[in-house]
């Protein structure tokens, strides 16, 4: 649990001997008591007194740091302890165990289950000036831890005012080194950490014995008088990142797609290509064994290509014209149509 507020110093308040001694004495007073009854209360007080101020009990979460005379001498761990009476030695307890808060720009008034801010509204330490010369509005929480109780307490005389003061530095240094938009929206687990790490090397130069455990921005507004034109410069950025967000999903749809069709008519025409060649080294394989063949056997090779040629011709012939050098008139034609009737003398009907 983190604690705010805690004042550098604790311990139990010294003792009164006066009150103590008027609260022992009160009762007797109008009665008439023999010298010596009075002088056993006085030491019986004494006693008292002494004992009272001789113990003191460390929590949990605290370390005592106990002191002689104003010097620090040891310190003590939880649990019940003793020192030297009253005068001698006192005892100052610091929250070691406990994560202390600093707030800045805002103050919690009721911390809990229901927790309540105050209304009011701490600009003198909130408004600050970006990079790029516009204002923000920056509300920011400080968890410290005390590792050093002496350090804590007698290096440096306000520790607590301290903090605040190395906090607000730091943090208005940060933020306007960067752009506003920056601060506003991507950059503030950036602004964290950097503030973090210089108020700790600030505070170690100090020997304040604190150990800053978390930065943490609570709220990054404009003020309120510009908010609309900053919603506005929002909406529009918004808008734009929308557009470039279509156009890239619409590329990223396009480009596969114009790929895959490019990658298809590739391979179509290396396939056509390598059906031509195929086919054009097979005809130049037959080629060359026909002519081999007719090397050997030419008139024999001849008459089989002419017939081979005429299958593959006369199946495809509608009509079929025999024309002799000799023969004055014109031969009547042989219709090589199923089915179709020659009229006499060897005309189509």
């Amino acid at each position: 649990m983190a604690a705010q507020g805690w004042p550098p110093g604790g311990g139990r308040p010294p003792v009164d001997i006066r009150d103590l001694i008027e609260r022992f004495l009160g009762p007797l007073r109008g009665r008439r008591v023999p010298f010596g009854g009075i002088g056993g209360i006085v030491v019986l007080v004494l006693a008292v007194v002494l004992l009272w101020s001789s113990w003191f009990t460390v929590q949990p979460e605290e370390t005592g740091v106990v002191q002689r005379f104003g010097k620090v001498v040891r310190t003590e761990g939880p649990g019940l302890h003793f020192k030297i009476p009253y005068g001698v030695e006192t005892v100052r307890l610091i929250p070691t165990a406990r994560v202390l808060k600093e707030e800045f720009g805002f103050r919690t008034e009721v911390p809990g289950r229901r927790t309540r801010f105050s209304a009011r509204q701490f600009l003198n330490e909130s408004l600050m000036l970006t990079g790029d010369l516009n204002v923000i509005d920056v509300d920011w929480i400080v968890q410290y831890r005390i590792d050093d109780p002496g350090k804590f307490l007698f290096r440096v005389r306000e520790p607590v005012d301290t903090i605040r003061d190395v906090s607000e530095a730091v943090m208005r240094q940060v933020v306007g080194n960067r752009l506003g938009s920056d601060v506003l929206t991507v950059g503030r687990e950036a602004v964290q950490e950097e503030v973090k790490i210089e108020m700790q090397k600030i505070l170690t130069t100090y020997e304040t014995g604190i150990r800053i455990t978390s930065v943490k921005l609570q709220d990054v507004t404009p003020p309120d008088p510009v908010k609309p034109a900053f919603n506005e410069v929002n909406e529009a950025r918004q808008d734009r990142e929308r557009t470039i967000n279509q156009a890239q999903e619409q590329a990223n749809r396009e480009i596969p797609k114009a790929r895959g069709e490019a990658g298809r008519t590739i391979a179509q025409a290396e396939g056509f290509a390598l059906e031509r060649v195929n086919r054009a080294k097979g005809e130049a394989n037959r080629f060359q064994a026909i002519l081999a063949q007719y090397r050997r056997f030419p008139e024999v090779t001849r008459k089989r290509l002419y017939l081979e040629a005429l299958t593959t011709i006369l199946p495809a012939a509608k009509s079929l014209y025999i024309v002799d050098a000799d023969q004055k008139a014109l031969i009547p034609w042989l219709s090589l149509e199923s089915g179709v009737k020659q009229a006499p003398g060897g005309m189509k009907p």
